[in-house]
């Protein structure tokens, strides 16, 4: 292995002293600094070219203590199956049973809504709707008008607001 571009070691006091002013303990401020030399060594050896390696090293021991800190916060966190149910957090509301079922309804009344549709109705919106294809090319498809494809859009979205008052005002 070639020789360094900077001796790493004359940096290491005063990068120790640094790491001790942060975290105020002796272990975990060398642990910090050996972590440290071990990020930029990979670096130098990945062939980056280190200008100033004092700025880079205190740099890398702050990116390396928020690391600490975040594994630190995550281990003080109670199990989550401990907690009492009112003190658990509530999953996000499209999780909740009764959000999810009131959503599978919603899409199981739309799809029905679309079904309805006459056939060459319902054949043009799919292929707008889901296939995302463009009037043009749904028109090509089913060798009709774009005038046609725009009618039997129009009649797919005005049935599907329908439906949407419909389940919006629980008729």
């Amino acid at each position: 292995m070639g020789r360094c571009p900077f001796v790493l070691e004359r940096y290491y006091r005063e990068l120790l002293n640094f790491c001790l002013r942060k975290v105020r303990d002796r272990d975990t401020a060398a642990d910090l600094a050996q972590e440290s030399y071990a990020r930029v060594l990979g670096m130098q050896r990945a062939g980056k070219v280190i200008d100033q390696p004092a700025a880079l090293l205190k740099q890398v021991a702050l990116n390396a203590k928020i690391d600490l800190d975040r594994r630190a916060q995550l281990r003080q966190h109670e199990d989550i199956d401990a907690l009492d149910e009112t003190q658990q957090p509530a999953s996000p509301q499209r999780l909740q049973p009764e959000a999810a079922y009131a959503s599978s309804q919603n899409v199981q009344a739309y799809l029905a809504t679309i079904e309805a549709l006459p056939p060459r109705c319902r054949e043009a919106f799919c292929m707008y709707l889901f296939d995302e294809l463009s009037n043009q090319q749904i028109a090509e498809r089913m060798g009709v008008s774009i005038s046609m494809v725009n009618q039997y859009i129009s009649r797919g979205k005005i049935a599907c607001a329908a439906r949407k008052q419909e389940l919006d005002h629980g008729d």
